[in-house]
């Protein structure tokens, strides 16, 4: 039997991204504004819901220790 799983999303809500993160919605909202984050809304709408993709989150998070320094321990 194989076991079954679920896809991983491609995209999230803004809520799921901040508690992902432990960013808040507004940073995000920050973030989609001053183009750094792009965002996609679900409906034409004024007020839709807005999505974004798991890994333009992801490459906003930047690792603490250089990738030099890590490599060589």
């Amino acid at each position: 039997m194989s076991a079954r799983t679920s896809p991983t999303p491609e995209y999230e809500s803004l809520r799921s991204a901040a508690s992902r993160t432990g960013y808040s919605v507004f940073t995000f909202r920050e973030k989609i504004a001053s183009g750094a984050l792009p965002a996609y809304r679900l409906s034409d709408k004024p007020g839709s819901n807005m999505r974004v993709k798991v890994a333009d989150v992801n490459a906003l998070l930047k690792p603490v220790i250089p990738a030099e320094v890590l490599a060589s321990r």
